[in-house]
């Protein structure tokens, strides 16, 4: 079953232009995104390469009537 928020190694090959783990690992870590080590190599989410580009989910779950238009 494939996750569809997880990036691979495979597509993080694709984003960083690196080739081998290592780069992409540096690469990733050095712009502030978390990565992990699996054994096809190195992989993480979008929610973590979103955090890390100071994007964050709405934290206001207030709902609002009709009438504030």
């Amino acid at each position: 079953m494939k996750n569809s928020s997880i990036v691979t190694c495979d597509e993080l090959r694709v984003i960083t232009g690196y080739s081998r783990p290592a780069d992409i690992s540096r690469t990733l870590r050095s712009q502030g995104i978390r990565v992990f080590m699996g054994k096809n190599g190195p992989w993480t989410t979008l929610d973590l390469i979103n955090s890390a580009g100071g994007m964050h989910a709405a934290a206001n779950n207030e709902a609002y009537s009709p009438t504030i238009l």
